[in-house]
């Protein structure tokens, strides 16, 4: 896997549909655990609430979990999973919050609502696409470090830490794919002196 979307930051959203209030959020989670941490933790600070429904997606490709939370069957947990689906993010969880205002919305109508719910939660989370970037460093003279960040800042890399000794070592980010053409221009624009190494790998927004 190359790269993947997720969201960048936990966050909530809401809108009145015929009087019931309905609250979407979302928060970034990587395991059951998480996801289930921040479920309960909207179901304690909304324990007045008619329905807390709620799904996640986990990234390992198979973890797909959702609840209606005493919604007709149909009409909740799968609407906000199948937002989720649809946009195509991983390590969500999405909980949608309904305090009911007295006038019923219909089988239709409760799709719509929880899909909007989900969808308005999505927004607020900022979905970002997470790509592979290889941890690298490379290491130069002095003579050479002035045009060495320019260079990594022109590949579209980031740079992580500069240390100064004996020469200068650069550790940076850079997307996966990227690197080697980097390294290539590196050690052509030194005359052969210096390349860029990959030291480890992670996921990072680009």
């Amino acid at each position: 896997m190359q790269s993947y979307k997720t969201i960048s930051l936990c966050a909530s959203d809401e809108f009145v549909e015929k009087k019931s209030r309905f609250i979407g959020y979302v928060k970034p989670a990587t395991t059951s655990e998480e996801a289930m941490e921040f479920i309960n933790e909207i179901k304690q600070k909304h324990w007045d609430a008619t329905h807390n429904v709620y799904a996640y997606v986990l990234r390992d490709g198979m973890t797909r979990r959702y609840s209606d939370d005493g919604e007709p069957q149909g009409t909740a947990g799968i609407p906000v999973l199948d937002v989720l689906l649809k946009a195509e993010v991983v390590d969500v969880a999405v909980v949608a919050t309904r305090y009911f205002g007295g006038t019923l919305l219909g089988a239709g109508g409760l799709v719509r609502a929880y899909s909007h719910t989900a969808t308005i939660a999505l927004e607020a989370g900022k979905v970002v696409t997470m790509k592979l970037c290889a941890i690298a460093e490379a290491k130069c003279d002095y003579s050479f470090y002035g045009k060495l960040p320019t260079l990594v800042e022109e590949a579209g890399g980031v740079i992580d830490d500069t240390v100064f000794a004996d020469d200068v070592k650069v550790v940076f980010r850079i997307a996966d794919t990227d690197l080697k053409s980097f390294s290539d221009k590196l050690f052509d624009i030194s005359n052969g002196r210096f390349r860029a190494e990959k030291t480890g790998e992670i996921f990072c927004a680009m």
